[in-house]
């Protein structure tokens, strides 16, 4: 009775309500064991935490000293991150990871790893050289809801790439550049060299080519034809470093807030900037292809883990001569790389660094590898054809959902979509306004200003007392600003949202442009003592 009783009993099937879920699912349950009984572990990358799969989406910013990694950073958030130093020197010698926080501040490396609900516990084995050279800057910043951004140390050029760092700086790269979902790698224009460091650090980040941006910051420092010369020497050298024939995609502009100071490619930087600001926004809505394809990545390379371990394992004499045997086959190592491919009919790509590996192996004890076990290799095989096809019907779906989803917002994205910044579109999208208190009357700071704004506005020829958007756009384009700042300012200017600047509202932009050219930020909203006063009175009777 009891033996037909245990027939019948069915197993409830697991219910996977997102791709995430699934992932992390698929990951404890069937490639982590296979991982952990051939020592994957020891040979590539540690074992993947929950952290690892649910955190927001984090992009890498690499590159030589003095190309404006944190520059650009700031630009990207339009704000200072706690701790950051901007000079012509290396000034960031630390890995920050800018994250959202209620409150500002710093966190220390050593306290950073023991936190479960971050994904950097295992940058532990790195040792505590990199740890006091690690630190997480949290700040409230609209950005830093929908991404998080690691900030790097500045790559040494010249006689200072001999320095150690103290710890394997690649190696660092390399379990970053596994783990973000964007690798933006930024070149100066007047510094093209690619130092020994520099090559090492590219060469941590191979493997990784479809997250890989590169950009060529400051080209509003040289003209247009030296900018090409410029930008043929970029090309020919990544072309070098990367080893491959297909051309990088590369970014040109000048990325902080500060005036051009060569205008003559303003067209040419707004386009890129709008191109890459758009990689960059869309990484929340593919996060979860982004998880699922490093997955099937990882599970393949375990996959060639496997056999070449258990290869060696099944070589090894039982009694004598194991050390012999043991350097021949790692000198053989690209044989037997090329014999498991035919034998198993595996993708050369799918196999590890050779001279990377054959290095590893001289530390362990063959003897002690696994032989192949054929019901974990089905097991494996079963989630890369099946498994992960029943996830894409669900990927799918959440794709459509997040299509609708604005993407990242905020601090230099708020400029590309506002008034008559945004291409094709001279008047910009009108926002309803939402109607808040009457505030007490205030002096307006902008008054004592106003007849010399006053002057410019008229001598533009104002219709029906208004600027048109694209009238105020030509003057705005004049001070040469970067297009996302001007868009800001339009959007704060803009008081009414009719696609319009009355006298009142081009006072006002005039004002917030000086305040930018002087140097100092620009208020997320727009605070009540810079209001027009007329437009003070129509929000009162608005209420």
């Amino acid at each position: 009775m009891s033996r037909w009783g245990r027939k019948n009993v069915k197993k409830t099937p697991e219910v996977i309500r997102t791709v995430t879920e699934g992932l992390k699912s698929l990951y404890r349950k069937k490639l982590l064991p296979i991982e952990e009984y051939y020592g994957f572990h020891d040979f590539h990358s540690p074992s993947l935490e929950d952290a690892d799969f649910d955190n927001k989406p984090m992009v890498l910013v690499v590159g030589q000293y003095s190309t404006g990694k944190t520059t650009f950073i700031k630009y990207l958030l339009e704000q200072d991150v706690p701790g950051s130093r901007v000079g012509p020197e290396p000034t960031t010698d630390s890995f920050t990871a800018i994250m959202h926080g209620e409150v500002e501040g710093l966190i220390p490396g050593n306290a950073l790893i023991v936190d479960p609900n971050k994904p950097f516990r295992k940058l532990n084995p790195f040792g505590n050289t990199f740890l006091n050279r690690f630190q997480c800057a949290q700040l409230p910043n609209q950005v830093l809801e929908s991404i998080s951004v690691i900030d790097t140390p500045g790559i040494l050029s010249g006689a200072k790439q001999k320095v150690s760092r103290g710890y394997d700086f690649p190696a660092v790269l390399r379990w970053f550049a596994e783990r973000v979902d964007r690798i933006i790698l930024l070149f100066d224009a007047h510094k093209l060299e690619i130092s020994d460091e520099f090559s090492e650090a590219i060469g941590a980040l191979r493997g990784n080519e479809d997250k890989l941006r590169v950009v060529l910051n400051k080209a509003d420092m040289v003209g247009t034809q030296q900018l090409m010369r410029v930008y043929g020497a970029l090309m020919w050298s990544l072309g070098k470093v990367f080893g491959t024939p297909e051309v990088l995609r590369v970014y040109i502009g000048s990325f902080w807030s500060e005036p051009l100071m060569v205008p003559d490619n303003r067209k040419l930087f707004e386009l890129e900037e709008e191109d890459l600001f758009a990689d960059i926004q869309n990484l929340p809505r593919n996060a979860a292809l982004r998880k699922l394809n490093d997955l099937v990545k990882r599970a393949r390379l375990v996959r060639v883990h496997a056999h070449i371990i258990s290869y060696l394992k099944q070589e090894m004499p039982s009694v004598f001569r194991k050390d012999n045997k043991k350097k021949n086959l790692i000198y053989q190592l690209p044989v037997i790389f090329s014999k498991i491919q035919l034998q198993h009919h595996i993708s050369p790509g799918d196999f590890p660094e050779c001279a990377k590996m054959q290095e590893l192996l001289a530390g362990h004890d063959f003897t002690k590898f696994k032989s192949l076990k054929p019901n974990m290799m089905a097991m494996l095989d079963e989630l890369l054809s099946t498994d992960i096809a029943k996830l894409m019907p669900l990927l799918r779906q959440e794709e459509l959902e997040a299509g609708v989803q604005p993407g990242v917002q905020g601090g230099a994205f708020l400029g590309t979509r506002a008034g008559p910044f945004v291409e094709g579109d001279p008047f910009g999208e009108k926002v309803e306004e939402n109607g808040e208190d009457g505030e007490a009357e205030e002096d307006w700071i902008v008054t004592k200003d106003k007849p010399k704004y006053d002057e410019i506005f008229y001598n533009l020829a104002p219709s029906e007392g208004k600027l048109s958007g694209t009238k105020a756009k030509d003057w705005m384009v004049s001070t040469r600003l970067p297009n996302s700042v001007l868009g800001r300012i339009w959007k704060l200017s803009d008081v009414d949202r009719d696609g319009m600047l009355d006298d009142e509202e081009f006072a006002l932009a005039s004002h917030l442009i000086e305040v930018k050219l002087e140097g100092h930020g620009l208020p997320p909203e727009l605070p009540a003592r810079l209001v027009p006063p007329s437009k003070r009175r129509q929000k009162g009777s608005d209420a």
